[in-house]
């Protein structure tokens, strides 16, 4: 296929002026199929496995997003949960960030977060929320049906979000900088509950 009609296919998905960086392939695919969180934890009954679901509270950059739910693939979870409002959503961006996770992982889209951190916890979930004055992460327990709740770039957990949580856990940290980008953080604790997994 020519250049030029790649290009063009890709011009909304660029920025400036110009298109998109496609790399002489383009696909189309149908855009994610949002599911509740009732459908990821069949997942987790499915697998016979102890549920791990990730709690997105105000992620708002969509490679943020791609980037979580790509390391929420390679960590094993069973789904990502965002929020309808003061959240992104999955968006040609996301889908490229997350090198294709999008397509194997459930993504449930919710009104309320506050509820469905309820609605794990009824599932027998704990639920850790990422906080740099929780716990260190190393030394709080991470093992077994957990819901990993991570806040938005800017302002973190909301109030009510952190008040749902069980514990609070934080990374502990050695340098100078107050704090990790979302999806880092979000990532480092993944494996870091996988580790703590692997452990029992």
């Amino acid at each position: 296929m020519d250049k030029r009609h790649l290009d063009e296919i890709c011009l909304p998905f660029g920025h400036g002026g110009k298109p998109g960086n496609h790399q002489g392939i383009v696909a189309y695919a149908a855009g994610v199929e949002y599911c509740t969180v009732a459908d990821i934890l069949a997942v987790a009954r499915e697998k016979n496995e102890d549920p791990f679901v990730i709690v997105l509270d105000g992620i708002l950059d969509p490679h943020n997003l791609g980037s979580i739910i790509r390391s929420a693939e390679c960590a094993g979870a069973h789904g990502v949960v965002i929020g309808k409002r003061r959240s992104a959503s999955v968006t040609a961006a996301t889908v490229k960030a997350s090198a294709g996770a999008t397509e194997h992982v459930k993504i449930a889209r919710v009104v309320n977060i506050p509820a469905a951190v309820d609605e794990l916890k009824r599932a027998k979930l704990w639920a850790a929320g990422a906080d740099m004055k929780g716990q260190n992460m190393t030394k709080q327990g991470l093992n077994g049906p957990l819901a990993l709740v991570i806040g938005g770039e800017g302002d973190g957990l909301s109030k009510l979000v952190a008040e749902k949580c069980d514990f609070l856990v934080a990374i502990p940290q050695y340098g100078k900088i107050g704090s990790l980008n979302a999806g880092v953080a979000a990532g480092i604790l993944m494996f870091e509950k996988k580790r703590q997994d692997k452990a029992e």
